[in-house]
């Protein structure tokens, strides 16, 4: 692995971005996930919430450890799966920032893994998204 190893507790914290009605366009334009829920304003306001909400599958994409201070040090990890619950809505105009822990590494026999733990928060301090990654390390690699 590139730099440091990894170690089990150690966080990292992505940019802060805030969402515009362009990334759920362009999301919705990428994924073909074209629900009016993301985009329609007037349906939007019929829903409990009130205004269009972000695509799950985007906020999911904002965890992506290669878009943390960890990026340079992911060198010999293959991403293997992943998991998450949405804790509160996030809308046009949040500032969301993603977090990332390193919650454990372990071995199954000649294989190891590295799992992390992936939280969003929003401007408000509340947390959005709350999952995880799992991690393969490959053979001759450290985590």
């Amino acid at each position: 692995m590139a730099g440091e190893d990894l170690r089990e507790g150690e966080e990292f914290v992505s940019p802060s971005r805030t969402l515009t009605d362009a990334h759920f366009l362009f999301f919705s334009g990428l994924t073909y996930d074209n629900h009016p829920v993301h985009y329609d304003v007037e349906y939007a306001k019929r829903t409990p919430f009130g205004r269009p909400l972000a695509h799950g599958l985007l906020l999911m994409a904002l965890t992506a450890l290669g878009g943390s201070p960890a990026s340079s040090r992911l060198d010999g990890l293959i991403f293997v799966e992943q998991g998450c619950r949405f804790v509160k809505p996030a809308m046009v105009g949040d500032t969301l920032t993603p977090r990332h822990r390193i919650e454990r590494i372990w071995s199954e026999g000649p294989r190891r893994f590295c799992r992390v733990a992936t939280t969003i928060v929003n401007q408000r301090g509340e947390v959005v998204l709350e999952g995880f990654h799992l991690y393969r390390v490959l053979p001759g690699e450290r985590a």
